[in-house]
């Protein structure tokens, strides 16, 4: 933005009034500017500012903790629940969650004999967790029971170790006695390296 005083005539440069009223007018003229910008921003969730971001979590029954929420969270927060609309599928679920969470750590499946809706995911925060409740209870449909699974992020070993045994047939076929003798008799267990 050009000063003020390039819009004025020359004369008025050499005047102290005119000086100050025209550094005047350039705050207020930035004020206003950005103040546009502001509101340009407040247009679309992720670009929004604190008061959007309030008024829209009013707006949606949000209640909001400024202390312990990220305005990041608070924001990803609003274009979920903006985003839960039906029609629902286990797929979209999964990209809704997938989104919030973040990709790969959580996994939804349905059990659909027994009509449960499980959900894993290893979620440490509460606001996050609270979320993906609120998210599935949304978009569950009614007849299925949500079970909430908590995975545990870490390493596992496994060990690996192969025995075998040897089998002796104690009859032949046709010839086996009832209770004289096991149809098969097991030797000792040998370890296989």
């Amino acid at each position: 933005m050009k000063p003020i005083m390039n819009y004025l005539p020359s004369y008025y440069r050499d005047i102290r009034e005119f000086r100050e009223l025209a550094g005047t007018e350039e705050v207020e003229l930035q004020l206003a500017e950005d103040a546009i910008h502001q509101l340009f921003d407040d247009q679309f969730v992720i670009t929004s500012g604190v008061e959007a971001v309030r008024r829209r979590e009013k707006m949606l029954g949000i209640q909001a903790d400024p202390t312990t929420e990220t305005l990041d969270f608070r924001r990803r927060r609003i274009v979920n629940r903006y985003s839960t609309k039906p029609p629902f599928t286990l797929r979209y679920l999964q990209q809704q969650l997938d989104r919030l969470v973040g990709p790969n750590l959580s996994i939804v499946s349905v059990d659909v004999h027994n009509f449960i809706l499980y959900l894993t995911a290893n979620l440490e925060d509460a606001h996050i967790f609270k979320e993906v409740k609120q998210t599935v209870d949304t978009v569950k449909p009614a007849n299925l029971i949500y079970q909430q699974n908590t995975s545990v992020h870490g390493a596992m070993g496994l060990e690996e170790h192969i025995t075998m045994r040897s089998v002796t047939w104690n009859y032949k076929l046709g010839s086996w006695k009832l209770g004289q003798k096991p149809f098969a008799s097991l030797g000792p267990e040998v370890s296989v390296t």
